[in-house]
């Protein structure tokens, strides 16, 4: 089957493509509230209808909360499972919107045309990027080329709370040779990237605790041990001088990155300085040696976001407070075990605790990263077939957050994920004024075609 025809039949349906966008941005699927329960119904029953119009078997699946949707078409190449959410975020604060956010019109802008509304971007469109694609593959030749098993969550922007029973109890029809998740972007919003490395989290409260009650500093101070002080210094203890974590086995389980690999990264010319200024800062402060990429994608991190003790009011409080606390957390990487560095940081902090003072912990996410195999030739042939529509050539990359499903796939399906999508930086997800360029659309959808034919050749 020649992708040449599916091409220009994207290209000249284009008008209809974003028509179909536009009637599915309509419908305010916002998931987190209670109140919006039947347009989650709505938008699973639309994509239900609209997949049996391309001739899917799909069906909506009931769970606890919000429904799945399920649907598959046979071809004669290998078995693929596509990913989305059709669920989006609230639209407050609503009078920082320009217009309605789910009438999404397409405006005129000094980049180019978007779609802008609730959804456009995160994750509707990108969703029917895929969609279209395969539209487009059938109508010129009568079925796609390859298995395809479309799987979408009404959940992702609240937490995915039935997304893990959904997998256990459907793993056998969900299995697939790859799975495609469309939910990330272009790499500085211009070039296409497949994003291999996704970082788990690790995160702990710890609160010190010293005398039985706040003491006055005249009376006590100098005497008392201060439990600000002890978080202080233990805080500080956690990195040393060339900016390492120093908890005993942290590095454990963290790659080298293949020399392929950081010369992508490296063809990027990602620049650290703007990154930087855009946030009123200049110089790099992690580990010594190591670039921003570096340091965002493949290296861990441990940080503090939240400390909390004495006396915080306007004025002074001349007081040595009972306790202090607090919040940190790790990024992780490649095979390191939460568990074991949870256990690691717990006894290095009690060691550093004086005996007139406690420690106690509570733990809250524990999770690894995903780190996908480029081995597997499906990944490279996704990459030369992307950096055929676009003007730069694809990169693998990585990403600072997670994307938890990719790691679902790989522990309850025992499938590999490819993140591809077309977002850009200014898309304002989550945000008032949401967007999705036209151009990521069109040439998104384009990008799957060349995607389906790439991955279904002998």
């Amino acid at each position: 089957m020649s992708v040449g025809p599916v091409l220009d039949r994207i290209d000249s349906n284009l008008s209809d493509s974003l028509e179909r966008l536009k009637e599915f941005l309509r419908i305010p699927s916002i998931s987190t509230d209670p109140a919006y329960k039947s347009e989650c119904d709505r938008a699973a029953d639309w994509l239900v209808a609209d997949l049996r119009s391309m001739g899917v078997q799909a069906e909506k699946r009931p769970t606890p909360g919000h429904p799945m949707v399920v649907g598959t078409i046979d071809g004669p190449g290998p078995h693929l499972l596509f990913y989305g959410h059709y669920d989006v975020q609230p639209v407050d604060p609503l009078d920082l919107w320009d217009n309605d956010p789910f009438d999404p019109q397409i405006e005129d802008t000094p980049k180019g045309k978007v779609i802008r509304g609730r959804g456009t971007s995160d994750d509707k469109g990108q969703l029917m990027t895929f969609v279209e694609a395969c539209r487009a593959w059938i109508a010129e030749h009568g079925s796609l080329p390859c298995k395809v098993t479309f799987f979408f969550e009404g959940e992702e922007e609240s937490g995915s709370p039935s997304l893990v029973p959904f997998l256990e109890e459907n793993a056998e029809e969900l299995k697939a040779d790859i799975a495609l998740i469309c939910d990330t972007g272009l790499f500085d919003s211009r070039v296409p990237a497949i994003t291999t490395m996704l970082r788990g989290m690790l995160q702990e409260e710890i609160t010190i605790t010293g005398p039985t009650r706040d003491l006055h500093s005249g009376m006590y101070g100098g005497a008392a041990m201060n439990p600000i002080r002890v978080l202080s210094r233990i805080i500080a203890l956690l990195h040393d001088d060339q900016g390492r974590v120093t908890i005993p086995g942290f590095y454990e389980g963290v790659p080298d990155i293949p020399a392929d690999v950081m010369q992508q990264w490296e063809a990027l010319e990602f620049d650290h300085k703007a990154f930087l200024g855009d946030v009123g800062l200049a110089d790099l402060a992690g580990e010594a040696g190591r670039s921003a990429l570096e340091m965002i994608w493949s290296r861990p991190t441990c940080e503090v976001n939240g400390i909390g003790g004495g006396y915080q009011g306007e004025g002074f409080k001349t007081v040595l407070p009972s306790k202090a606390s607090a919040k940190i957390s790790f990024r992780l990487v490649g095979q390191q075990d939460p568990h074991a560095i949870r256990d690691s940081l717990r006894t290095m902090i009690a060691d550093l605790t004086p005996k007139d003072c406690k420690v106690s912990f509570k733990g809250h996410g524990a999770s690894k990263a995903s780190v996908m195999s480029i081995d597997n030739p499906a990944f490279e042939q996704a990459r030369v077939a992307l950096s055929e529509e676009w003007p730069d050539e694809a990169a693998f990359i990585g990403s600072g957050g997670s994307i938890p499903v990719a790691g679902y796939f790989q522990t309850l399906l025992g499938t590999e994920s490819m993140l591809i999508g077309y977002g850009k930086d200014d898309d304002q997800i989550h945000s008032p004024n949401e967007k999705y360029d036209i151009e990521s659309f069109h040439k998104g959808t384009r990008s799957w075609a060349r995607i389906l034919q790439a991955l279904t050749k002998e």
